[in-house]
């Protein structure tokens, strides 16, 4: 478990640096959202953090969420799925997650949409776009978002948030910027030509490069190694 000593001046320097930039962008820091990405952690430090004031969590693969959080985390906690999501895995992560960010294709769709009709309340997902267009890694093109929110705005068991992308790890963060600014003009776009869209999520930004991404208009940040080291 990490020391809560050290989880706390983390979790203050990260919040600190999300404040300036935010600030320097002419922005709100409280429009800004902190997801820990606890996928690295062991459930005694996810509730250490829940303790110091973190509310939003990230984890990447579903069997592991299962087993860190039974019992489940406390009331007013979020629970966010951050990475790819296999077909055959939307039951339990529609019974676990408040928020799928990795909504990609058609199919997960379909199986989202056919699980979450069971809940009370429709489950909340990003769809997830490859901006950078990287051939290994997750998220539709940015040409087929047009269908595929299309599709999610459809469903009454499925709420679309908004929207989430993943830069290259670049060696310099400012790198990452064209990333972010294509995901940000791109949620324009889209608005601009259905203005029903909820797109207020966009997502985007991790340890390397949030402060960049807060500039180009992240209103959510996945921040995991600042927060719990490794």
């Amino acid at each position: 478990m990490v020391a809560t000593s050290t989880l706390s001046e983390r979790m203050s320097a990260v919040q600190a640096a999300v404040a300036e930039a935010a600030i320097a962008a002419g922005r709100d820091p409280a429009d800004v959202t902190l997801v820990a990405v606890s996928k690295t952690v062991e459930r005694a430090t996810v509730d250490a953090a829940y303790a110091l004031g973190l509310r939003h969590f990230g984890e990447n693969r579903v069997a592991d969420a299962q087993a860190k959080f039974v019992p489940p985390l406390p009331a007013g906690a979020n629970l966010h799925l951050i990475g790819q999501l296999q077909s055959n895995k939307a039951r339990p992560a529609a019974a676990l997650f408040d928020l799928v960010e990795s909504v990609d294709r058609p199919s997960l769709i379909d199986a989202l949409e056919k699980v979450a009709a069971v809940h009370e309340h429709p489950l909340s997902v990003l769809l997830q776009v490859n901006i950078a267009l990287e051939a290994k890694k997750a998220g539709c093109a940015p040409e087929a978002a047009t269908a595929l929110l299309a599709r999610i705005q459809s469903s009454p068991f499925l709420a679309l948030r908004g929207l989430m992308t993943i830069a290259p790890l670049v060696p310099d963060p400012e790198q990452a910027r064209p990333v972010f600014a294509g995901l940000r003009t791109l949620r324009d776009r889209l608005r601009d030509a259905d203005p029903s869209l909820d797109l207020s999520v966009l997502s985007m930004g991790m340890s390397n490069d949030y402060r960049v991404a807060i500039a180009e208009g992240a209103t959510q940040i996945r921040v995991g190694r600042s927060l719990f080291g490794g």
